[in-house]
């Protein structure tokens, strides 16, 4: 049985909640399910190092009846993000990565020249606004007329990171980006993209780069570790935390575990067409590609939350996993809401109090396209979870996880 060997508080009063309050998050989750607006979600919270709440709710696959259960496979979509951006940490404790390399350094197509569209009709490189229609960023239905100029300099690993690389974050790099076709993989792909004009000058704003900034990272991981990037996730991560159900290609008889993909449509749920976004068997994406349990993502989160270590086993130096948490960019940035920024790899809330978030400031994670979502507090002591098989839940603007999120924090009594 999943979470078996974690510790839990015998009474959520022991966890500094209101254990009725606390309960009001599973309560909101049941009402989505009756209603029709969620078939399924997973929900963890976790304080001091013990388990506070844990509940499946509703079904892995409503037309078959399949209940959810504790070792269901969820779609990760971008909360694969963060687990690239620690592999790439982990290498750059062991000097193989610097943040302030130019990408060039790994992927030499990079290494030339690069150019900035200018279009002609100005605003068109627009700050991040979660669309939950398009929670990977809205397409234009066409390339504005644009002008090149050229790079002020090259784009580096930190840009990457904090989504501030300008490659695919706009209008003109949204189409004129070429997705991965069939049998190729990070090495053969990502190459095309240096061809691609940049929507910004690096650094010169920020945003969300959905699926290109991760992906280099990526084949930056394999570059300087020389292993292909799930086998590398593999030994530096999943293997060591005990994530045994993290995977870029589920197996058989993970998949007679992989949760059902619905959309919201006119107030109900439909099964959606597509059960498999994202999902290709070569190319291995850092932004959006992995599988993973609830109890995996718990471990990743712990290990996260624990400064670098998990149940003895140490992934970063506690050093590290601040600097991830810590904000990266200017204050003056255009691009993000002014109350939170980019970390390395992840969101940081920087004035929560100010801005009416019922997050408090300093905490940081991250958010997947299908309703995957997880923060850790480390003023509070506290990281959450939540994983729920939605379509277009909305990403990051998700109504579940900022629901979620508050019946949590509304919870806390001290």
């Amino acid at each position: 049985m999943a979470f078996e060997t974690w510790e839990t508080w015998r009474t959520p009063e022991e966890g500094g909640f209101d254990g009725g309050k606390l309960s009001i998050a599973a309560e909101q989750i049941e009402r989505r399910i009756r209603e029709g607006k969620l078939a399924g979600a997973a929900s963890f919270v976790s304080r001091g190092g013990r388990i506070a709440h844990c509940s499946v709710q509703g079904f892995a696959d409503r037309e078959n009846g399949r209940p959810l259960g504790q070792e269901a496979v969820f779609r990760l979509a971008s909360m694969t993000k963060p687990i690239t951006a620690v592999a790439v940490m982990t290498l750059v404790e062991q000097g193989k990565i610097r943040l302030t390399d130019p990408i060039g350094k790994y992927v030499p197509e990079f290494g030339g020249d690069s150019y900035v569209a200018v279009p002609d009709v100005q605003a068109s490189v627009a700050s991040y606004e979660p669309d939950p229609e398009a929670p990977a960023g809205s397409i234009p239905e066409a390339v504005p007329a644009y002008t090149l100029e050229p790079a002020i300099r090259p784009m580096t690993v930190r840009d990457l990171l904090t989504h501030s690389c300008g490659l695919g974050q706009g209008p003109v790099g949204f189409r004129e980006m070429r997705m991965p076709g069939e049998d190729v993989t990070l090495a053969s792909h990502i190459p095309a993209w240096a061809r691609v004009p940049l929507d910004f000058q690096p650094g010169a704003q920020t945003g969300y780069s959905p699926i290109a900034a991760f992906d280099i990272l990526g084949r930056i991981v394999e570059a300087a570790s020389g292993l292909p990037l799930d086998v590398y996730l593999g030994r530096a991560l999943f293997e060591p935390l005990g994530m045994r159900d993290t995977t870029f290609g589920p197996s058989a008889e993970q998949r007679t575990r992989l949760v059902a993909l619905y959309e919201s449509v006119d107030g109900g749920l439909r099964r959606t067409e597509e059960q498999n976004p994202f999902f290709h068997p070569t190319y291995y994406s850092g932004a959006a590609g992995l599988f993973g349990t609830m109890e995996d993502y718990c471990r990743f989160a712990r290990m996260l939350a624990g400064e670098g270590e998990c149940g003895g086993t140490r992934i970063l130096r506690a050093e590290t996993v601040r600097q991830m948490a810590s904000p990266q960019l200017p204050d003056s940035i255009k691009g993000f809401p002014e109350w939170q920024t980019w970390g390395l790899g992840m969101r940081v809330v920087t004035d929560g109090e100010s801005a009416g978030s019922c997050l408090t400031t300093g905490s940081y994670g991250w958010s997947g396209a299908w309703g995957t979502h997880f923060w850790i507090d480390p003023r509070k002591d506290l990281f959450a979870v939540l994983m729920v098989n939605l379509a277009n839940a909305g990403g990051s603007d998700s109504e579940a996880s900022r629901e979620f999120e508050r019946a949590v924090m509304w919870a806390l009594a001290y």
